[in-house]
């Protein structure tokens, strides 16, 4: 079987999350300078924590804490949180922003060759491997070919920008568990965030010390609560929704879509200018995205009826 096609309303929710996402670009950008980014990192999934486990009580909407649930909480925080955070934030230190954005937009490619092996019903097809490596050509003319030229530059960075998608990608496959649970998409979400909180704080308190750090100004607190609520809470939850509907491979899609939205909102927020290749590197990713949609397609190269 093919993996799932999605709807107006997958599709929709997938855009919105890649703009919630590609907005954490902007809020990142403000607390760097203030904050290291290990203190980033466990702040933003504390905060999220908090959130939506308000959230889940003013919903009444039950967390079951029976070890199972939990183990599988835990599998998607590493998977989803602890490692793909930790190697971006320390691959970036290393390489350039653009560079870890095309390496990450890699995720859908690892993500259909996992789904393939790992579940009965998620399997390659062609026009999504098209879609897929045709929507990453589109990441890197929008960001610029030039980047490429530092590829190489720093293979440890690089490995670990590339290790952060593949763990994105079993973490799609691995987050499918949750529907069989009967778990809402609240659910998931609130605890993979609360697991990683409890992992990174400690580290982060050790590592960074963060109350010997100068004391954050309303800008960096409306950075930190952009971060933890929309890009993490609100997200998680569009997250583990679309991952329900619209399965594994379709979730990771959202790689793709995040450099595009990221350039978006800069130019929109910040006024950042748009160059010529950003709109041919965005129509790069629309026309990968129909190809991996395959409706267009099919009624394009549809055979006509034979009339008797």
């Amino acid at each position: 079987m093919a993996a799932k096609e999605m709807g107006t309303a997958e599709w929709a929710m997938l855009i919105t999350l890649s703009v919630l996402w590609g907005g954490s670009y902007l809020f990142i950008g403000i607390l760097v300078k203030v904050w290291p980014p290990l203190t980033i990192v466990a702040g933003r999934v504390f905060v999220a924590a908090l959130a939506l486990w308000l959230f889940a009580r003013l919903m009444r909407i039950e967390i079951p804490f029976t070890r199972p649930v939990w183990l599988a909480f835990l599998g998607m925080g590493l998977l989803n949180n602890v490692i793909p955070f930790c190697l971006i934030v320390w691959g970036q230190t290393h390489i350039a922003s653009g560079l870890a954005a095309i390496l990450n937009a890699t995720t859908p490619l690892f993500g259909v060759v996992v789904a393939h092996m790992l579940t009965p019903d998620e399997k390659l097809t062609a026009n999504r491997l098209t879609g897929v490596v045709i929507g990453i050509c589109g990441v890197v003319v929008m960001i610029g070919p030039s980047v490429l030229g530092h590829f190489g530059s720093d293979a440890w960075g690089e490995l670990a920008a590339l290790c952060a998608a593949l763990s994105y990608a079993f973490a799609g496959v691995f987050g499918r568990r949750f529907k069989r649970m009967g778990l809402s998409p609240l659910a998931p979400a609130t605890g993979q965030v609360t697991v990683s909180a409890l992992l990174l704080l400690p580290v982060a308190l050790l590592v960074d010390q963060p109350w010997t750090l100068p004391a954050p100004q309303v800008s960096t607190w409306a950075a930190l609560l952009g971060l933890a609520l929309l890009s993490t809470a609100v997200g998680y939850i569009l997250f583990f929704r679309i991952l329900s509907s619209a399965g594994a491979t379709n979730i990771m899609l959202v790689t793709i879509l995040i450099p595009p939205s990221a350039i978006l909102l800069s130019a929109f927020v910040l006024g950042e200018q748009l160059a010529l290749r950003h709109f041919a590197g965005m129509g790069l990713i629309v026309l990968g995205l129909l190809a991996i949609d395959g409706r267009l397609w099919r009624r394009l190269f549809r055979r006509p009826a034979v009339q008797a």
